[in-house]
């Protein structure tokens, strides 16, 4: 068991304080500040040696002495070994995403292509959620791009459902895809289980890309074939074998040796860090990652330290070989620890010769080629923001904008959105959709009147305010905007609205003329009209159609929700159990209406006060409909 150890704080200086009762044993040391706060999270083959070097006040790193002037306790855990020092960092750094501890970003935003291998009859499709559920998971894919095509060959190739859990039940026979041989049809035919897990087993060897491996089983399989004089099964193989070589043209080989790698590399400007890791299945580049971290003033080999350990947690894929472009010197706790997960060996190296070294320097280019199309792209929308302050005479260049639409039908399901977007970018974490509560009929300024009410009295409580608000609309939009705005009393928020201008077709003309946008501005009579191909003018229709694409988005869910309700929802006591229940013993809803309490009461579940509710209903459905029908006769007499 870890020991806790904490000792009071001295004042003068905590460190020092500190030092005399620390030990010589592996263990992980928090930082705190006044507030209690963990603040950094290290571990150490030597906690004492560790901590002194902090005491010395480091190497004058600003974001060191930075760290220091906040420190105002230290805690240390012990463990057994420097294995268990390292398992224990990951853990405190997920419980407390300490401030000055590298955030690796979730692999949750990366593709990874799931086999539900728990299942009977597995299939395989894209992901962005890992769990664990049984399944298989591969990746992660940086292109989706890339990996769908991967997968639109295996489809092809390999004759595997694609259908979903609930679909594959409910068949009742084969669909196109069992017609057009894309599919074994198990959901209704007799499929033998083991040439299933065959087929399955091919198309995971080629999403590893272990196609040289798989193109040598195909081959045995083919000839086997065709000395048995099964010519359309050896046909059938050849055919899996091209498609197999054209996948394989398409990558490039990064190794000779045929391993599984990882390889790291790292370049840096001061703080501003990126590494790049090259991902090498049987000694093909099959993909690649990359970090970008920023105010990071600590050495390499911290910052790889700390990204090794985030990086190799959960259920990803181990290689046999981790490159790396600097030493660590818990390099073989590291190993003895991804070993044991593995199963087998894994080696951590900072190679000094040969074409690993070479390896890893590709790596380290790449690194720096990253870093250079971020920078080149941060500073572009830099002057995208400052292009746009300019030509609307904003009081800042906007880093965070809002915008807000509305969709409705005649009124009908109406809806609202917001999207952020984040120095050009969108930050979907802050989008908010909204459902109009309090207007009824097609009154789009006064549902935007709603919206932009409750999205910004919720900002003012949480402090929360954009630089630009946007209005998909013109000046009545707009006028609303600044009428919210006046009645919280926020002035610091600059306003738009983007409309497009319609122009007049002429009919004898061989080409249709574009429309073009106009930027309405409060206090302003004209419009402003941005050049057509300007980066500001781009960003604000990037923006405005992502806002009606989710409020779209939004609005048919409703419409389909609503499609999908039945009258039996409005009984007390029926939810989904019970209503399948009755629609699966008689058959449709017209049915369930004819029947008596005597008739539902058969169905399990249905109790005497349930199936009398439900009758009750749907008399009362029945009285409802000849009186309406009576008012709109009488409606239609003069």
């Amino acid at each position: 068991m870890n020991d806790l150890i904490t000792i009071p704080t001295a004042a003068e200086s905590v460190l020092d304080a500190k030092l005399a009762l620390l030990p010589t044993s592996p263990g992980v040391y928090l930082f705190r500040d006044k507030d209690r706060e963990v603040i950094y999270v290290g571990k150490a083959k030597n906690l004492r040696a560790r901590v002194r070097q902090y005491a010395r006040g480091g190497d004058g790193r600003v974001q060191i002495t930075f760290l220091l002037s906040q420190l105002a306790d230290v805690e240390v855990l012990l463990t057994g070994s420097e294995k268990e020092a390292l398992l224990l960092e990951n853990t405190l750094i997920k419980q407390y995403w300490p401030r000055y501890n590298i955030r690796l970003k979730d692999d949750k935003s990366y593709w990874h292509v799931k086999a539900t291998t728990q299942d009977a009859w597995p299939r395989l499709f894209l992901t962005r959620q890992v769990v664990k559920d049984g399944s298989k998971y591969l990746g992660p894919f940086h292109s989706s791009a890339a990996v769908q095509e991967t997968l639109e060959i295996i489809r092809k190739v390999f004759p595997l459902r694609t259908c979903s859990d609930s679909v594959f039940r409910n068949r009742t026979r084969p669909c196109l895809e069992y017609q057009i041989k894309r599919c074994l049809g198990p959901c209704t035919l007799p499929v033998d289980p083991a040439d299933y897990q065959a087929q399955l087993k091919n198309a995971l060897l080629l999403l590893e890309g272990k196609n040289s491996e798989l193109v040598q089983q195909l081959t045995v399989r083919m000839q086997e074939a065709a000395e048995a004089l099964r010519f359309e099964e050896a046909a059938r193989v050849r055919d899996q074998i091209r498609a197999m070589e054209q996948t394989g043209e398409k990558q490039h080989v990064a190794t000779p040796l045929g391993h599984d790698q990882d390889i790291f590399g790292l370049y840096r400007e001061g703080g501003i860090v990126e590494v790049e890791v090259l991902l090498i299945r049987g000694g093909k580049l099959v993909g690649n990652l990359d970090y970008s971290f920023e105010d990071n003033e600590f050495p390499d080999e911290e910052v790889l330290s700390e990204l090794l350990t985030q990086f190799y947690q959960g259920d990803r894929f181990l290689p046999d070989e981790v490159l790396l472009p600097v030493p660590l010197e818990d390099s073989t706790a590291r190993e003895e620890l991804l070993s044991e997960r593995k199963g087998k060996s894994v080696v951590v190296l900072h190679p000094q010769r040969g074409d690993k070294v070479r390896l890893v320097e590709m790596a380290q280019e790449n690194a720096r080629q990253s870093f250079v199309e971020k920078r080149r792209g941060a500073e572009q929308k830099e002057k995208t923001l400052e292009s746009l302050r300019r030509a609307l005479a904003l009081r800042t260049a906007p880093k965070r904008i809002e915008c807000f639409d509305i969709s409705n039908i005649q009124g009908n399901l109406a809806v609202g959105s917001m999207v952020v977007f984040d120095e050009g970018e969108p930050d979907k974490n802050r989008y908010r959709r909204f459902r109009i509560k309090t207007v009824e009929g097609a009154d789009d300024f006064g549902m935007m009147y709603e919206v932009l009410t409750r999205r910004y009295q919720r900002a003012l409580e949480e402090h929360d305010l954009p630089d630009l608000l946007m209005v998909d609309g013109g000046k009545g939009q707009l006028g609303v905007a600044v009428e919210v705005l006046r009645e919280l009393n926020i002035t610091e928020v600059d306003l738009i609205g983007l409309a497009k201008m319609r122009t007049e077709r002429d009919p004898f003309a061989e080409e249709v003329e574009h429309s073009s946008e106009r930027v309405f501005l409060p206090g302003r009579k004209n419009p402003v009209v941005l050049r057509p191909n300007s980066t500001a003018l781009f960003l604000l229709q990037r923006i405005r159609d992502e806002a009606h694409r989710f409020a779209i988005t939004y609005h048919r869910q409703l419409r389909a929700r609503e499609r999908l309700s039945s009258p039996l929802d409005a009984v007390a006591g029926v939810g989904p159990a019970r209503r399948k229940a009755l629609l699966r013993h008689f058959g449709s809803l017209k049915r369930v209406r004819a029947a008596t309490v005597e008739d539902l009461m058969q169905v399990s579940g249905i109790t005497e006060t349930v199936a009398q509710a439900i009758q009750h209903l749907f008399t009362h459905e029945q009285q409802i409909k000849p009186s309406l029908a009576e008012d709109e006769a009488g409606a239609s007499v003069p």
